[in-house]
């Protein structure tokens, strides 16, 4: 395999220290996502086997008798409406991206896919005023964050969920909130399309055996990506006004493939290598 990657991607990268490659670099390091990932140890959540004079001790300070198997009690039912700074349930999650998505906004908006309406980012309980601080009736809000791909805005909407109505409204430019999953996959694809992404092919068939077609047959990290004056070809300079990715791809089941000298313009739906 080692050889094999050389002819494709140069350069083998082990340690913790990464070199940024012209192409995808296989790399053997830590990264997004592979903190506890042990597989030889055991996981968080998996048993240990008892060793056999704990397991005496622990029947001795029973008096003797076996101890009962712990139970774990389901959780409680989760309501439609939280209270005070309880986070949003799932009912107000849903009815909040619902009330901010207004039909104007929707008609006049874009996805990163290009279909109309804005990206969704997130939706988060909204800060009290500083009236309302530490009040158990004070009203629960909920900021929602959209993107629109049209004019590269983010748009958010605050929504008080007792009244089902909106209640301040901003937008901004030049502001990059993370990531949501399907701007990620959406990078993902234009990188697999596109020429700079031959590297990244290369790894993956040869590490499974097979074409890489789709964004599904990876796991995909990635970061928002900023302009910084020199350090990037000119079909970059708008990054940071534009949503810009850097992709952490892994192989499912493999390695990580280091693509970071490869940015991924999702507003101008263009791909480009950094400069060295």
């Amino acid at each position: 395999m080692r050889n094999i990657v050389h002819r494709h991607l140069g350069k083998m990268v082990a340690g913790t220290s990464i070199a940024v490659a012209g192409t995808a670099v296989m790399v053997a390091v830590t990264l997004p996502g592979t903190a506890g990932a042990d597989d030889a140890g055991t996981r968080a959540g998996r048993s240990v086997p008892q060793a056999a004079g704990a397991a005496g001790a622990g029947d001795a300070a029973a008096g003797g008798r076996a101890v009962a198997p712990g139970v774990v009690e389901a959780a409680p039912a989760e309501g439609q409406q939280g209270e005070g700074r309880d986070p949003l349930t799932d009912d107000e999650l849903k009815r909040a991206e619902k009330i901010a998505l207004s039909r104007q906004l929707f008609r006049s908006s874009e996805s990163v896919d290009g279909d109309r309406g804005p990206q969704r980012l997130g939706v988060d309980l909204a800060e009290p005023d500083a009236a309302e601080a530490g009040k158990p009736d004070a009203p629960r809000r909920a900021d929602v964050t959209f993107y629109d791909y049209r004019d590269d805005t983010l748009v958010t909407r605050t929504v008080d969920l007792g009244t089902g109505k909106v209640v301040a409204t901003g937008t901004q430019r030049g502001v990059q909130p993370p990531l949501s999953r399907a701007e990620k996959a959406e990078a993902a694809g234009l990188l697999i399309a596109d020429p700079l992404g031959s590297g990244l092919k290369a790894d993956y068939e040869d590490a499974t055996g097979k074409a890489l077609t789709s964004p599904e047959q990876l796991q995909l990290s990635g970061a928002v990506y900023r302009a910084a004056p020199g350090a990037q070809p000119a079909v970059l300079d708008k990054c940071g006004e534009h949503r810009c990715v850097r992709l952490f791809p892994k192989i499912k089941n493999g390695p990580w493939v280091d693509a970071r000298s490869l940015v991924i313009d999702l507003s101008a739906r263009e791909v480009a290598r950094l400069g060295r």
